[in-house]
């Protein structure tokens, strides 16, 4: 990715991998599209391109991200959903132009508006989130058990359990932490 900027935590939901353009919230958040240049190259790497995009265009897209990461913890919850994330995630749905077009492989891709403007890539994201919070996908939506992190992301393993966003981060990191911990608590005598 860009020099200077944090690397992208890419997944295969694209609502929850968008969610974790922001990391760490309850740590120290790690902020993945802090210019819209960023976005520009986050949405591009899931086949969302885009022209350009504003300083207003970036501030509608961490709007929605923030109101999909509302609605997807209450819904891992199994909580009331928040009636103005609710609201974001609709008009954002509502104000694209993007249609599904299936390619010559059998491969669904997106096609943005003739313009190819942000509001049409984040009018995809919504439809998305729209899908995983109302269950219309095979999965379920969880949060993350790193205390720093709290993401929510959408389990499709086979058992529904898996406990971390990304297991190259936050499960390493807590697996990291519980190995140093035990080894304290079990030192290895000398001999």
């Amino acid at each position: 990715m860009s020099a200077g900027f944090p690397d992208f935590r890419l997944g295969n939901v694209l609502a929850t991998s968008f969610t974790g353009t922001l990391s760490e919230r309850h740590g120290n958040p790690v902020e993945r599209i802090p210019t819209p240049h960023r976005l520009v190259d986050w949405l591009a790497v899931y086949g969302l391109a885009v022209d350009s995009c504003t300083t207003a265009q970036l501030d509608l897209a961490r709007e929605l991200r923030e109101s999909i990461h509302l609605a997807a913890t209450a819904a891992a919850l199994q909580d009331a959903l928040p009636a103005s994330a609710v609201q974001v995630i609709n008009d954002r749905s509502v104000k694209g132009r993007a249609a599904a077009i299936l390619t010559p492989e059998g491969k669904r891709q997106w096609r943005l508006g003739s313009a190819s403007c942000v509001e049409d890539a984040l009018s995809v994201i919504a439809a998305d989130a729209i899908n995983i919070i109302t269950g219309e996908r095979d999965g379920r939506l969880a949060l993350c058990a790193s205390p720093t992190c709290r993401a929510a992301f959408f389990d499709t393993s086979q058992s529904r359990t898996r406990k971390w966003c990304d297991m190259n981060t936050c499960g390493n990191r807590q697996k990291k932490a519980r190995f140093i911990a035990n080894k304290g608590k079990h030192p290895r005598s000398a001999e």
